[in-house]
């Protein structure tokens, strides 16, 4: 058992956590001045403030003068694993160049792909590791780790082992989960989506599965790459299995994605920059979490997702970071969140909720996101005088590890 006290600012998220991350206001973040909180490692037993921190717990106390607690922040999505980079396209990019035109000339995914396949299995391990030590530097304790650049089935068998053993390495101080995410783009092998899904993908899950180290799959629901029918297989074949599915989704067009994620039950829909009104309705009245990608967007110069539209209507909106070799080279989920607060016209409620509560519920992980009795002891500890002041500074680390 462990006991914090005096903390600057503990925010709770509780009211946060009652609405079930919607319609939030400035008041939802909760938030304790010269809070108190007990834990053990599974759970969070008592909150409050320190005056009232019960007479037992006051000796083992330590203090927290200075600093702000929150639920832990979250990254829920990224492809942290991958081999090579793609610096190039972006400088490409930036002179006129289309992602589009990149990608059709070879580029873009499948350039990534040749790359992930060029680098061994220690190469790829070492590099994703060093990318989860920098990420988890911020104070992001939990963070998503996408398969999807092998493209074959090897390799994509080989990636998923990696991020298994990567899960292993850094447990439990922080938590990674294993999506997989074969139906990533389609190999110029195949004559169609429907045939990688046949010979790859869903043979790949098949295997994958009985190892029970898979904790979601995904997949790239867009024009020329996979559609409905793909989806739906994948899901279904998923749900067989006892494995929860998330989508890419109304990225580069309109495609009912947000849609066909609230029927299929996704856990999340992300990216969502085309999103019609329609969708917003559906996601309005489902579980599924609007996950916005603006780092996405900005690296590529493209207007954002309507996330007013979305708030407004009362969606379950979280934040993530994408990062990823070549459309957001960007590792940093809170500088993210802090740049795109503005942009989104998001309050400060939505902004953290975004990057705590709602990012856990879009990876399936009901029990944490606040710090309310009963609910898992992940946090992340900030050396700040406020949460207001970690907001203000942009890209500046306030995260501190406690021994």
């Amino acid at each position: 058992m462990k006991i914090f006290k005096n903390i600057n600012e503990l925010v709770t998220l509780s009211s946060a956590h009652a609405k079930d991350g919607r319609n939030l206001n400035p008041d939802d973040l909760s938030i304790i001045k010269d809070g108190a909180i007990v834990f053990d490692e599974h759970k969070i037993l008592w909150v409050g403030e320190t005056k009232h921190l019960p007479e037992q717990y006051q000796a083992k106390a330590i203090s927290l003068a200075g600093h702000v607690l929150t639920p832990e922040v979250v990254d829920s999505h990224t492809h942290a694993i991958f081999g090579g980079d793609r610096a190039n396209e972006y400088v490409e990019r930036l002179n006129g160049v289309s992602y589009e035109d990149i990608a059709r000339r070879g580029g873009g995914i499948l350039l990534t792909m040749n790359q992930t396949n060029a680098a061994s299995s220690d190469e790829l391990y070492q590099t994703a590791k060093k990318r989860i030590q920098t990420i988890a530097s911020y104070g992001v304790g939990t963070i998503e780790v996408k398969s999807g650049y092998g493209l074959n089935f090897e390799k994509e068998y080989e990636l998923s082992l990696i991020i298994d053993r990567l899960k292993k390495e850094f447990a439990p101080h922080v938590k990674i989960l294993n999506t997989y995410m074969a139906a990533h783009d389609v190999p110029k092998t195949f004559k169609s989506s429907h045939e990688y899904m046949k010979e790859v993908v869903i043979p790949l899950l098949e295997k994958l599965a009985p190892l029970k180290i898979i904790d979601a799959v995904d997949i790239f629901h867009e024009k020329n790459y996979f559609d409905y029918a793909d989806t739906t297989l994948l899901f279904e074949t998923a749900k067989r299995l006892g494995i929860p599915g998330k989508m890419h989704a109304d990225e580069l067009n309109d495609n009912n994605g947000a849609t066909l994620g609230a029927k299929l039950g996704s856990l999340s829909c992300d990216h969502l920059l085309k999103i019609s009104d329609a969708g917003i309705e559906v996601l309005k009245n489902s579980q599924t979490v609007a996950t916005l990608l603006p780092g996405t967007a900005f690296f590529l110069g493209k207007p954002l997702a309507p996330a007013k539209k979305l708030l407004d209507a009362g969606v379950k909106v979280a934040i993530a970071s994408d990062y990823n070799p070549g459309s957001c080279h960007c590792d940093n989920v809170l500088l993210v969140a802090s740049i795109s607060a503005a942009q989104f016209k998001m309050n400060i409620a939505q902004t953290w909720c975004g990057i705590t509560l709602n990012a856990a519920h879009a990876l399936g992980l009901k029990n944490q996101g606040a710090l309310v009795v009963g609910m898992s002891s992940r946090f992340s500890i900030f050396k700040a005088e406020s949460l207001s002041h970690i907001s203000y500074h942009w890209g500046h680390n306030f995260s501190v590890k406690l021994t």
